[in-house]
């Protein structure tokens, strides 16, 4: 979630929330996500005040809708169904950006877009997109993350990245030697280690946010029946033949 430099500051923290700008159009002719959203109370857990506060202020995010970033923000009033599920999540947000960390920014948002295109999840891609912008990666090759492969945008070491996170995601898991060595060659033992776990939680929230239809993955299912009258007798008489 891009709104994660917030929740870093947040946890923790009693200060005053930073400005928050209200989501895009999009937000106001949507769904509901599948789970209830939980409202602004004074008996909420200290957990879902903290971030309620730093990502919304002082408004009820299920009546106004919003967040600094442009998504409605109703992954965090879902996951406010559970707080300790919540304050787990949180405490991933923080791990993967914490200083200490070995794994190169970059190549971490490489991994977290991939994820989140692999795992056709709008919400997790579009986040990330804006986090790899904010890095300072280019337009050119944020745009090719879809089709890197056929790209001659990205380095070496950041090809090999986006290959182990195919494999993470697509084949789950299933890596071959020619991919793992000499990405472990380029980033070290505990970057790769940093790399794996950090993909593998976005690919989770991928899988998780569209399945509980939140945010940009709020969407209608895509395959469904083309209902055609009289087909049916058409397609026996062909299969008939």
């Amino acid at each position: 979630m891009r709104e994660t430099v917030a929740v870093r500051n947040a946890v923790g923290s009693s200060g005053a929330a930073p400005q928050v700008y209200l989501c895009a159009t999009t937000c106001h002719a949507r769904r509901m996500p599948r789970l209830r959203e939980i409202r602004r109370s004074d008996d909420n857990a200290p957990i879902v005040k903290t971030m309620y506060r730093f990502l919304f202020g002082d408004r009820d995010p299920v009546d106004e809708r919003g967040t600094a970033t442009g998504t409605p923000g109703d992954w965090w009033t879902v996951f406010a169904n559970s707080p300790d599920v919540l304050e787990h999540a949180v405490l991933g947000f923080r791990l993967y950006q914490s200083p200490t960390r070995e794994l190169a920014p970059v190549l971490r948002e490489l991994g977290q877009t991939r994820a989140g295109y692999a795992a056709a999840s709008q919400f997790v891609f579009s986040q990330h997109c804006k986090s790899l912008r904010g890095l300072g990666v280019s337009e050119e090759k944020i745009a090719a993350i879809p089709a890197w492969a056929t790209s001659d945008l990205f380095d070496p070491t950041e090809r090999l990245v986006l290959a182990y996170t195919d494999c993470l995601v697509y084949d789950h898991g299933r890596v071959p030697d020619g991919i793992f060595e000499p990405l472990k060659e380029a980033i070290g033992d505990t970057a790769l280690l940093e790399l794996t776990y950090i993909t593998t939680m976005y690919f989770k929230h991928a899988v998780m946010s569209r399945a509980l239809r939140t945010e940009y993955d709020d969407v209608e299912e895509r395959i469904t029946e083309v209902v055609v009258d009289g087909a049916e007798q058409e397609i026996l008489s062909i299969q008939g033949h």
